[in-house]
């Protein structure tokens, strides 16, 4: 299962090549998994009533993990490793502790997010 990021979410709602196809495919598949964080910052963004409907509808049909206790679990690991001081967000921290505890992969644009996590734990399609 893969964690999509907000930064792919974007580029895939503007129908981006390649990741609209991409993740088309995986949304077809079954392979993603919703996270509350990333479905905020993407509602946070809409421009218009129709934009919150098709971001709600996706969030409704997709499935969820349990995040309870990850975004502590998120600031200690953040913490741990001083990200804050290297320009690493608490969202940030948090995707990666959602992905960690339950086995997922993170499909992500940011450079420096990816760089934080081992090469098995991120998504990185053939396009």
């Amino acid at each position: 299962m893969i964690l999509v990021d907000t930064s792919v979410w974007i580029e895939f709602f503007k129908r981006h090549h390649p990741f609209f196809p991409t993740l088309q495919t995986l949304l077809e598949q079954q392979a993603v998994v919703a996270v509350e964080c990333v479905f905020g910052e993407l509602l946070q963004g809409v421009k218009n009533a129709r934009e919150q409907t098709v971001i709600l509808e996706y969030w409704d049909s997709l499935p969820k993990k349990n995040e309870q206790g990850l975004w502590i679990q998120a600031g200690c690991l953040s913490s741990d490793h001083k990200w804050l001081s290297k320009g690493v967000g608490l969202l940030d921290a948090f995707l990666i502790c959602v992905a960690r505890t339950h086995n997922l992969q993170i499909w992500t644009l940011d450079k420096k997010m990816a760089s934080l996590i081992s090469p098995s734990e991120i998504f990185m399609p053939s396009i």
